[in-house]
């Protein structure tokens, strides 16, 4: 295999969208995203054809342009996608990779004012423009999204709020069973705070700023608190509420009632009819998976089950969190094979 990207079969047209929702979001993020779009292989030579069309979105800390890291001895996603829609292995989709980057990491792809209106941006700008400028199949049943970790954590909340738009997910260890995915991770950033930064966030974020990210021990799960809250628990006017003191690592009752809403596994029978009506659901996370979303996506597959959906893909595979980019032709297959229009 080349240590080199090689020419695709099919084409990506990338374009720099202007957001309404994002103006003004609440950490002066840039309203102005990248957007790509994926042309599979003879899409110029049809111009009748529609095509399904399945959606990408990152995982926390993930930017657009690291779809395109390549890692020793492997193909990146765009790579292998092209690769399958080329030999065939799946039938030809448009794929939509979506940036909702924010500067505390990621947005969880919801609507919050502790960051901004992402799921808005996501569904009623991105979602139509991609329908007015592209060959899509506009319904539905013919529209699918996926991804991994905070990705994987949208793809299974978005189809639940918006099954008027979305009639596939794929989500790879998700964030979900938040008291396995998230708590536990809890009195280490107490710990962690209390040593290094007066048990101040403020602190925390003020030193981070000023040194290359991730390069202390702590900064991830710092981060990731402070995003999650940012998300689940912030309130109208952005002020970010923890589910813990700081100082002393008392949960907050209250404010983790308010992440815990946002919890798949908790969302499921709330959103039961619309599950039962999804045309495909795949899952998967690997059996060592370091933040235990293997728990989670057990425990989602579970509760989906127990409201009647047992048409879906569900696997534990051998690995852990990282270095997954594998799996992802995978789910593509899944979804192309049950979003795309028989004609």
């Amino acid at each position: 295999m080349l240590p080199w990207s090689s020419p695709l079969q099919g084409r990506f047209e990338e374009h720099v969208f202007e957001s309404e929702v994002l103006k003004g979001n609440a950490l002066s993020d840039p309203y102005q995203r990248p957007l790509w779009v994926y042309l599979p292989p003879g899409y110029d030579d049809e111009p009748e054809r529609r095509y399904a069309s399945i959606y990408m979105i990152q995982g926390l800390t993930g930017q657009l342009d690291m779809w395109r890291n390549r890692s020793a001895f492997r193909r990146n996603f765009p790579e292998l996608a092209d690769e399958l829609f080329a030999r065939k292995e799946a039938p030809p989709c448009i794929m939509v990779w979506v940036d909702c980057w924010t500067s505390y990491g990621g947005s969880q792809f919801v609507d919050s004012p502790g960051t901004g209106r992402y799921h808005t941006y996501l569904c009623d700008e991105i979602v139509p423009w991609i329908d007015a400028h592209y060959r899509t199949v506009p319904a539905a049943a013919h529209r699918g999204i996926a991804g991994k970790s905070s990705g994987g954590y949208g793809a299974m909340i978005t189809p639940m709020l918006r099954p008027d738009l979305w009639g596939g997910l794929a989500t790879h260890a998700g964030d979900a069973l938040f008291e396995m995915c998230y708590l536990l991770d809890f009195p280490s950033s107490i710990r962690t705070l209390r040593d290094r930064y007066s048990g101040s966030f403020e602190n925390f974020w003020q030193e981070f700023k000023t040194r290359p990210a991730f390069t202390k021990s702590g900064d991830e799960t710092l981060l990731n608190d402070w995003c999650m809250a940012a998300c689940y628990s912030a309130d109208p006017d952005g002020t970010v509420r923890l589910p813990y003191d700081p100082r002393t690592g008392v949960l907050i009752p209250e404010v983790w009632e308010r992440w815990l809403a946002w919890d798949p596994v908790r969302m499921v029978p709330q959103h039961a009819e619309i599950l039962r009506n999804m045309k495909a659901i795949y899952i998967d996370a690997g059996r060592r998976d370091q933040y235990f979303l293997d728990v989670g996506a057990n425990a989602f597959r579970a509760a989906l089950e127990k409201i009647g959906v047992t048409d879906l893909f569900f696997e534990l595979f051998d690995g852990t969190h990282s270095g997954i980019e594998y799996r992802y032709p995978l789910s593509l297959k899944y979804l192309a094979e049950r979003l795309s229009p028989t004609t």
